[in-house]
């Protein structure tokens, strides 16, 4: 059983983005203090919903900055960035860590990233297949040539090279992302926005319930269950509506706006949202509905560093402890 929390990096009403980091490498920090197994970050452009636009450089401040807890993307954006670059990011802060750094990797979206960075739409709509597997050879061998449709290069040697390459989980919001990531042998990284029972699905389609797989969950605790929710219903909105802004087409097509209200309605509905016991009975639920049993918990919800801080320290007391017990390691 692994128990985590996953990072944002919001930037909250008021703040700068100076402070949405800063409280970020105070969030990690806490996590270890707190018990935590794993913390893992997000990666955005050009939006205050997250302002950490590498989550591998994030990653080695982290890294630095802690001592025990392993540090994961969640997700490095393949469809923006050369493969073999975030190959060899991985495979340093792997080395220079001592094993603590954990690779998430996504498609991304059809974003105004494409257009900025050069990679263009035809990288994101049929490139990701290509660029996971150039990263994954990479990370697996010692001598490398590629010559596919999107890169090619003559044989070049892999440096630096971990010789237990970083473990690779992959981002799914679709079959066809599933169906790739299981022909690989890879675990799926399950979002926030769907359940457990669309989890436990997704993990029959994959075909390998025994990779670790991972599951993102927003968690917030407070005495009652109707404080809880009460002040994400209250927090969560200020700072959600104004980041989903930032999500625009690179293409100009249409895009759903998204309501920050039901969508902070619908988190608290799915997730452990309450107190201690309606957190812990939340998330044994989840293990025992889907197999899952890698949890990550977005602890930035109620929208202050102060708040945050206090979550982690909750989660870790209070929630935690529970959880194990009542999934002790098979």
């Amino acid at each position: 059983m692994r128990l985590g929390i996953f990072l944002l990096a919001a930037r909250f009403p008021g703040q700068d983005d100076a402070a949405a980091l800063i409280r970020t490498v105070d969030a990690a920090v806490a996590a270890e203090r707190a018990g935590f197994d794993d913390v893992w970050l997000a990666e955005h452009h050009f939006m205050s919903y997250g302002v950490v636009p590498s989550a591998t450089v994030m990653a080695g401040h982290l890294l630095a900055a802690t001592g025990q807890i392993d540090v994961g993307t969640a997700v490095s954006v393949l469809s923006t960035q050369h493969p073999v670059a975030l190959a060899e990011q991985a495979a340093m802060l792997s080395l220079l860590s001592g094993g603590r750094f954990r690779l998430g990797v996504g498609r991304g979206g059809p974003w105004r990233d494409l257009e900025v960075f050069g990679t263009g739409l035809d990288r994101y709509e049929h490139g990701f297949a290509e660029s996971l597997d150039l990263l994954l050879a990479w990370l697996h061998s010692d001598q490398l040539a590629w010559a596919g449709e999107a890169f090619q290069f003559r044989e070049v040697p892999v440096v630096p090279r971990a010789l237990v390459p970083p473990p690779v989980t992959v981002a799914c919001t679709s079959r066809d992302t599933e169906t790739l990531a299981a022909e690989r042998g890879l675990p799926m990284l399950l979002g926030m926005h769907i359940g457990p029972d669309e989890k436990a699905a997704a993990v029959a389609r994959h075909g390998l319930p025994d990779v670790p797989h991972v599951s993102a969950h927003v968690a917030h605790v407070a005495d009652t269950r109707e404080e809880a929710v009460a002040t994400l219903m209250r927090e969560m909105p200020r700072w959600l509506g104004p980041g989903l802004d930032g999500y625009v087409a690179v293409d100009d097509r249409p895009r759903p706006s998204r309501d920050p209200v039901a969508y902070a309605e619908r988190m608290c509905e799915l997730h452990p949202v309450g107190s201690p016991e309606y957190c812990a009975e939340s998330l044994v639920a989840t293990v025992e509905r889907t197999g899952i049993r890698h949890l990550i918990l977005l602890v930035e919800a109620a929208g202050s560093r102060k708040a945050t801080l206090e979550n982690i320290a909750r989660l870790g007391a209070e929630v935690l402890p529970k959880v194990r017990a009542a999934l002790p390691p098979q």
